[in-house]
């Protein structure tokens, strides 16, 4: 008898894989007996990949994980210390090595390694490696940023946010990867979810589960659950060729999470808080490329010469709790904050007294005043809550900074007295790709168009839009829904409420602009990518420009 041979696609590939992490981790919560199941797959000493990130002018941030043992899977607690070397160089063959070294890890830091390389040359491409006894990790490229004062022509990124896992596979990542051409991919929160299997607004689709397969509230799961994502092929892509800016958002710990709980977090069944926020916070110090450690301060700037700063923010960590409802009149205290006073006073100081001329602020929740018509229907105002929290037709969404309304006038006002231009907020969360004005006061904006800045939103890599909530199709029931958006607030001159994909933001000295990339399907790992809209910012103005939208 004949064996039939079935052509393997890569989605069957990577479908598989997800299987497997489920397999190795379901049903098995202790570190030994999951380390134990994993062993038995035989993982690769590097099978986590390399990454680079947070790059100045004479340094770079390295990472990667090793597996020494069968044993040493990620959350397991196990394994033994070990040396791993590092080496960086000018090319990719290694002829021309420039720095190296060698590194300790263990199980205290689930055997990840962060090298933070100084003595560096200003705006250079330099390839990185590691080495564990005989093996060697996957060959990274990476580039530091210009010179302090350098005068820099062009500054592109590439902008994503939220990724959910099992709502479809990460073909975003590896479209950014091909391009060749990003100085920096700006990763702007819920780069993973902690949801269990079905647990999230995906549960219709879980296409690749989560593993641990359950929502994760301890530093074995976050670390779990981190080592599940970082063994997707395109992102292990592009992390292996462009450096990463990140911040948190919510769904790094918990949905709708604020500095004393989050909206799913339940004590004492998942214990405390305190201790929830610690373990998912430490993790992220482990698994990511970011020079941030627990206890310390995960915002901070980079600059790029005299073209651009890039302010990143922490806007979960020190927030108030969120206001119950849109009527409540805490939305106004000036004693709430969503920013934390020190976080608040060192943004302000720092694009107020900026010596670049571009001022990006990479932002997790939307800065900009958004009302939403009370005219919706039912499905509609459902569909909304569930990516703005809860939306009954007035014009508040509050765990974005329109919860936070004090934060905002304060930040607001400090742009417009001293007379600052050129600042861009670059943000995620929403699922949705926006493109707006920032009002110095949005009764009078219609008459005026008074603005202290813009805002470009980027949309979902994966995880849910409107059409998905509301099954339907693309671009059928959304259209009515952006238009009213659009009517309601004269300032959003772009809204796209479907599609899933990633932006490109270009700086140069005479503009700002972005460009909207969707998928063809999320749930298709070979989904084909198409540009649909482009957006610009002209230096001193203020003003959204629309270049181009796909009707």
């Amino acid at each position: 008898m004949c064996a039939v041979v079935k052509s393997v696609t890569r989605r069957d590939v990577l479908r598989a894989g997800g299987a497997l992490a489920a397999v190795t981790g379901a049903g098995v919560l202790g570190g030994q007996a999951h380390a134990a199941q994993a062993g038995r797959a035989g993982a690769p000493p590097f099978a986590h990949g390399v990454a680079s990130g947070d790059p100045l002018p004479d340094g770079v941030l390295l990472w990667t994980r090793v597996t020494p043992t069968p044993e040493s899977v990620p959350g397991s607690g196990v394994g033994p210390d070990v040396t791993v070397s590092w080496e960086v160089a000018l090319d990719e063959r290694f002829t021309a090595i420039v720095a190296g070294g060698a590194a300790r890890t263990g199980p205290g830091r689930d055997h990840t390694v962060k090298i933070d390389v100084a003595g560096l040359r200003p705006a250079t491409s330099y390839w990185y490696r590691f080495r564990y006894g005989s093996a060697v990790s996957t060959v990274g490229r990476t580039r530091t940023a210009p010179a302090d004062g350098s005068a820099v022509d062009r500054l592109r990124l590439g902008v994503v946010s939220c990724a959910n896992w099992q709502a479809g596979y990460f073909a975003a990542y590896r479209h950014l990867a091909q391009r060749d051409d990003l100085d920096l991919v700006v990763h702007l929160g819920d780069y993973l979810y902690e949801y269990g299997p079905g647990d999230d607004a995906a549960a219709d689709a879980v296409l690749r589960p989560h593993d641990p397969p359950l929502e994760i509230t301890t530093l074995e799961h976050y670390r779990r659950r981190h080592a599940q994502y970082k063994t997707d092929p395109d992102l292990q892509q592009l992390h292996a060729r462009v450096p990463f800016a990140v911040t948190w958002d919510d769904h790094e710990s918990a949905n709708n999470a604020w500095s004393g709980g989050a909206e799913n977090h339940t004590e004492p069944d998942e214990g405390t808080w305190a201790s929830r926020r610690a373990a998912s916070q430490r993790a992220y110090a482990e698994w990511m490329p970011v020079r941030y450690e627990p206890g310390g301060r995960l915002y901070r700037r980079l600059t790029f010469g005299t073209l651009a700063e890039l302010s990143m923010l922490d806007l979960r960590t020190y927030r108030s709790e969120q206001p119950a409802h849109p009527f409540d009149p805490g939305i106004a205290d000036p004693d709430r904050t969503i920013t934390g006073a020190q976080q608040l006073d060192w943004l302000t100081s720092g694009l107020t007294t900026a010596q670049a001329q571009w001022k990006l602020v990479g932002n997790s929740v939307m800065i900009s005043p958004v009302r939403f018509p009370s005219t919706l229907s039912t499905a509609e105002l459902h569909a909304l809550s569930q990516l703005t929290g809860p939306v009954t037709g007035v014009p508040i969404n509050v765990d974005q900074w329109d919860g936070y309304t004090a934060d905002r006038l304060k930040l607001f006002a400090a742009l417009r007295d001293n007379g600052v231009r050129d600042t861009v907020f670059l943000t995620g969360d929403i699922h949705t790709c926006w493109a707006a004005e920032l009002p110095s006061d949005p009764l009078t904006y219609p008459l005026n168009r008074a603005s202290v800045g813009t805002e470009l939103v980027c949309t979902s890599v994966t995880s849910d839009n409107i059409d998905d909530i509301l099954g339907v199709a693309p671009r059928t029931a959304s259209l009515a829904l952006e238009a009213a958006i659009r009517v309601a607030n004269p300032h959003v001159k772009h809204v796209e409420l479907d599609s899933h994909g990633y932006s490109v933001v270009e700086v140069t000295p005479s503009a700002v602009r972005m460009d909207s990339f969707v998928l063809a399907d999320r749930e298709d790992a070979d989904s084909a990518v198409r540009r649909a809209a482009s957006f610009r910012v002209d230096a001193g103005t203020q003003h959204v420009v629309r270049v181009w939208e796909e009707l």
